[in-house]
């Protein structure tokens, strides 16, 4: 098959008119013309980071939506559904990512349980690890997220680290804030990106040590802004990535929006292009095409070099996409799941107070990150309750894999005025994790997701909202288009009949369970301070209250 268009030559920094010729799945020929053509074609854009079921789609819907915005692969970490599944998620998503023309690359999730101090489904030990990197469909070892086990040398952190070493293949990084000796110290164990850098400083000083750093920009984390005058100096040691991006922002764009936003902001082409496109290929050793004859015939049509408005998008040598439809079939595909608790009444989310001061968690809008501050608490009739006036709302963590009883915290930045939200994507255990002005809908938001054995809900005092997520309760094998309308419907009732004001109210949810992002969060443990990585009272004596 033969395409003309504008060449986009990104190793040469050269843009001219050529006959593209690509055969048997590969580049046969690329021969400069003499007339003018529409266009501009160039290697596919690829995502260094992210975790698909964030999506809360299986790979196969995932790479459906993704290809129409010029997406011909991701570093994919299965973290999520591994600490659901252990293994059999893990391969769950490696045997469902095969079925359709796209390049997932998978990596083996390093920490799984992520930490001790909450209740996962599933381990994976170094046995595990060993046998994950051994297989050739695992590209590398997923983010280290347990950075004080590398810098303390955690004997069972330090043999899975050795373990990925031996394969010979890449390992990811993840170390938010961590900085001087001990950035030196967990760099020196082998780990080779970050991409949790959130602020300038930190990119540059990770940077000068000899780390990638991966800039984020995800529909709950985002740090492009932050980061993103890195470049063009150390244009050789970054990528782009998403992390976790919720179906209707997949909708809307992928890495070619993040290219759109880097030309904008006057980062010369040629340095996006190959941030975008060409730097995960060569760290991972992906099989993926740069567009050289010999090559995988992976590359995209594009209207302009500011846009990247996708016409086309080819992945060996067959169209994918085309002006916004994806050509990738669907998949029927079985579920799987882990998931065993029952039905909760009200009184479960009632607190009796042990002091009348509090610890609250303090969200930001935009980052995983959290502050913290202390109050009083709004106690009724011996249960402590939220204080919608000040924003300190009753905030929920439930165990899904047996039964116990709910830990109970509060949090700020949610601005519900009324209802609940409930979620099973709970990063990193995946339990089910609430927040809401009462306990009644608190209650009746988390028994929406354990009927449905997974989901995300949102209630008010008339109307309720549940999207099922059937696939280890964090994932929909529904059509792309349907869950990313179903999520939509339940994101605008959270903001415009709840109150919420945060950008991606069930993002930001997910992420207040995850304690190895600092620095207040719950587990269905306890309230745990990532900061000092050690749990933390949730009440506290009034001398303490600044």
């Amino acid at each position: 098959m033969t395409i003309k268009s504008n060449y986009v030559d990104i190793k040469n920094k050269k843009i001219y008119p050529a006959e593209i010729s690509f055969s048997n799945g590969k580049i046969d020929s690329i021969k400069q013309i003499e007339e003018n053509v529409d266009g501009y074609a160039l290697p596919g854009f690829v995502d260094a980071h992210v975790h698909i079921e964030s999506s809360m789609l299986i790979p196969s819907e995932f790479a459906r939506l993704a290809v129409i915005h010029g997406s011909v692969g991701t570093v994919s970490d299965p973290h999520e559904i591994a600490n659901v599944m252990g293994l059999e998620g893990v391969y769950y998503m490696i045997e469902n990512g095969k079925k359709v023309p796209f390049k997932f690359n998978f990596g083996a999730p390093s920490c799984v349980p992520a930490t001790s101090f909450e209740t996962a489904g599933a381990e994976i030990n170094v046995d595990g690890i060993k046998e994950l990197m051994a297989n050739p469909d695992i590209k590398y070892m997923a983010e280290m997220m347990n950075y004080p086990g590398v810098i303390f040398e955690d004997p069972m952190v330090m043999a899975k680290l050795e373990a990925a070493k031996k394969s010979g293949k890449p390992i990811d990084g993840h170390a938010p804030g961590v900085r001087g000796e001990d950035a030196k110290k967990y760099i020196s164990a082998g780990i080779s990106t970050d991409h949790e850098c959130f602020t300038l400083e930190e990119a540059l000083d990770k940077l000068k040590l000899g780390m990638k750093v991966i800039i984020r920009e995800g529909s709950a984390a985002k740090n492009f802004e932050s980061l993103i005058s890195i470049l063009p100096e150390h244009t050789a040691n970054v990528m782009f990535c998403s992390d976790d991006k919720h179906p209707d922002d997949l909708m809307l764009g992928h890495i070619n929006k993040l290219a759109a936003r880097a030309v904008a902001k006057g980062i010369p082409l040629f340095d996006v292009l190959q941030v975008a496109c060409i730097n995960p290929v060569k760290h991972y050793g992906l099989d993926i095409g740069l567009m050289k004859i010999g090559d995988p015939a992976d590359f995209i049509l594009v209207e302009d070099l500011k846009e990247f408005n996708v016409t086309a998008t080819y992945i060996n040598g067959q169209q994918v996409a085309k002006n916004g439809i994806s050509l990738i079939d669907r998949i029927e595909e079985k579920t799987i799941n882990n998931f065993n608790t029952s039905l909760k009444n009200i009184n479960d989310f009632k607190l009796k107070p042990i002091t009348n001061h509090i610890h609250v968690i303090q969200a930001i809008d935009g980052e995983l990150i959290t502050k913290s501050f202390k109050t009083t608490a709004n106690i009724e009739q011996g249960n402590t309750v939220s204080d919608t006036k000040n924003d300190i709302l009753k905030m929920a963590v439930i165990n899904r894999y047996s039964e116990s009883p709910p830990t109970i915290a509060f949090i700020n930045g949610f601005n519900l005025q009324e209802g609940a939200l409930a979620s099973c994507v709970g990063h990193d255990s995946h339990n089910i994790i609430a927040v809401g002005t009462d306990d009644a809908s608190i209650c009746k938001a988390v028994n929406l997701i354990i009927k449905n054995e997974g989901g995300v809900s949102a209630v008010s005092n008339n109307n309720e909202h549940v999207l099922p997520l059937p696939v280890a309760g964090i994932m929909s094998t529904d059509e792309g288009q349907k869950v990313a309308d179903a999520y939509s419907l339940i994101d605008r009732f959270s903001k415009e009949k709840l109150g919420c004001r945060l950008r991606s109210p069930f993002m930001t949810l997910s992420f207040m369970a995850l304690l190895v992002i600092p620095r207040l969060k719950l587990s269905d443990l306890g309230l745990f301070d990532g900061g000092d990585f050690k749990f933390t009272p949730l009440f506290i004596e009034a001398e303490n209250v600044v």
